[in-house]
């Protein structure tokens, strides 16, 4: 099945402590869509202006991410600008231009509305719920979300949780959303404002899944360099999405446990090179070597310990 993807499409530039590159590809609908596709086609809702590269219209229908969604206006595409720490959590803002992003306002085409699986990347809540007022009734939704819509656009958030299947946060953000400083309450208590499922990801140290009574942590694939950790929460997103698309069933908590690892190997992949670099030259036969790798380092024998 597909799954239908709306966020931002951006270029951006990242500098790091080693390195600057300028005009990458960037945005969190872009990175999700393309984590998606390895598992799933892909349904893409978002804007770019003329400035935006041809060609990467093409590579998206290489790589089955149908762009009918896509709005190209007149005008300059989202940018961001970024720079990383020695450590690579900790991230500047150096500069932000909206430009056509600014007004951007999703309008899904006749054939989006009937998709089962829906991915609302990470933009304002009010843009989210938007687009579930246009669709026939989506089997199951995941929303991402981020400070900033916390911080100023609580009531439309508050409002779209009820219509969430899976929500998608990272620790700082469960903790400001609810005011809880242990993760595992912040988890319970999202739950209970109208999400079935909940995912809190933890960066370099994995991921919590909370259910109605079950419980899910995993730990992150090591790696030894990371070059640029630029959209790897949306990677994790859209991985995640595009696996429960590929079951074709209603998901069920063990499908949510193989998805949250799924979407922790891509992004692992991700953070290897600057922008979707990596990803554009990923194959499905690394995909599975290191999900086996990952299943392989987290398993272990039970033994009796009173005896």
């Amino acid at each position: 099945m597909s799954v239908l993807i709306v966020g931002s499409i951006a270029l951006d530039t990242v500098k790091t402590q080693l390195e600057e590159h300028a005009d990458l590809m960037g945005g969190s609908a872009t990175y999700a869509a393309l984590g998606a596709s390895f598992f799933s086609p892909v349904k893409l809702v978002g804007i770019v202006g003329d400035d935006f590269p041809a060609s990467e219209f093409e590579f998206w229908k290489s790589r089955q991410i149908e762009a009918e969604g896509v709005q190209r206006v007149s005008g300059k595409t989202f940018r961001w600008s970024g720079e990383y720490a020695w450590d690579m959590n900790t991230r500047e803002t150096r500069s932000v231009a909206l430009n056509v992003f600014e007004h951007f306002r999703p309008e899904l085409p006749p054939s989006y509305r009937e998709t089962d699986f829906v991915l609302l990347a990470n933009i304002a809540p009010a843009l989210q719920s938007h687009v579930l007022d246009q669709m026939k009734r989506p089997r199951f939704v995941v929303a991402d979300t981020m400070d900033l819509w916390i911080e100023t656009t609580r009531p439309e958030l508050d409002a779209l949780l009820p219509r969430v299947d899976l929500l998608i946060l990272n620790d700082s953000e469960a903790r400001q959303l609810t005011k809880e400083t242990s993760l595992i309450k912040a988890g319970r208590k999202i739950r209970a404002s109208g999400p079935k499922y909940v995912a809190i990801k933890k960066g370099e140290h994995g991921a919590l899944l909370f259910g109605e009574n079950e419980f899910f942590s995993c730990g992150a694939y090591p790696l030894e360099d990371i070059h640029d950790p630029t959209g790897a929460g949306d990677t994790f997103a859209g991985g995640l999405a595009g696996y429960l698309a590929s079951r074709k069933v209603d998901p069920t908590f063990a499908d949510l446990r193989r998805a949250i690892i799924s979407g922790s190997v891509l992004a692992s992949f991700n953070v290897e090179a600057f922008s979707m670099e990596r990803l554009r030259t990923l194959t499905m036969p690394q995909i599975a070597e290191r999900y086996e790798m990952f299943r392989a380092m987290s398993a272990f024998d039970v033994e009796n310990l009173s005896a």
